[in-house]
């Protein structure tokens, strides 16, 4: 897989680390030069020393054929901006990281697929921790081509019932997140716009989901 990466911090940095170990062929994109300069010597694949929210430069990475685009530097801002022109480019998988909930909202109505949020998830699993609560992280649920996804409920799906939304076979809903509630999808609740839906599939139905809901 070809992918571009955007960001060199512990992130970004650990990340590229990974990909070059799997095999994967990874551009990195940092803007500070020592530090672009320091990961040139060491690491094992292309380093550009830019400004990564610039189409050029992301042009220059060989975006048109990348297969996916990381977005984590330090700055949510950038990293939405980056995700977007991501997407506007053709880029099949686009994760962007934000550090900020609030970010992390706009991040998916913009329609950005996949925006992480590390300190929600690292909070979430201390305070698991904290009250002896074993948590069982959903990538050690995952098996096989069984997948997860999230899509975000637009003005078009707004007082549909849950069930009423197509889906392929092997293929069903969870429940849905609504601000800070979380609803189970055997309530069959209307939706609203802004809904974020989750959803468990096949990796090969992943695509036709997104197709048939963003359709309607």
């Amino acid at each position: 897989m070809r992918l571009i990466i955007v960001g060199a911090s512990a992130l970004g940095t650990h990340l590229t680390r990974s990909q070059i170990r799997q095999g994967n062929e990874v551009v990195l994109i940092e803007r500070d030069e020592e530090v672009a300069k320091d990961l040139a010597e060491e690491l094992d694949c292309t380093v550009i020393n830019a400004e990564g929210t610039r189409p050029d430069i992301l042009e220059k990475a060989g975006i048109e054929a990348a297969e996916a685009v990381v977005a984590c530097t330090n700055h949510d801002q950038d990293n939405i901006l980056i995700g977007m022109i991501a997407q506007e480019m053709g880029v099949k998988k686009v994760i962007v990281k934000t550090d900020d909930e609030k970010f992390m909202e706009v991040a998916k109505k913009l329609g950005i697929s996949s925006p992480i949020n590390p300190p929600h998830i690292s909070s979430s699993i201390i305070t698991d921790a904290l009250r002896d609560v074993d948590t069982i992280q959903l990538s050690n649920l995952i098996r096989a081509d069984v997948r997860f996804i999230s899509f975000l409920a637009g003005e078009q799906h707004k007082g549909k019932r849950i069930h009423e939304l197509p889906l392929p076979e092997k293929t069903e809903f969870i429940g849905l997140y609504r601000k800070k509630d979380f609803i189970l999808a055997s309530e069959n609740p209307k939706l609203e716009a802004g809904d974020e839906l989750i959803i468990i599939t096949r990796s090969e139905h992943v695509n036709r989901i997104y197709e048939k809901l963003q359709e309607m």
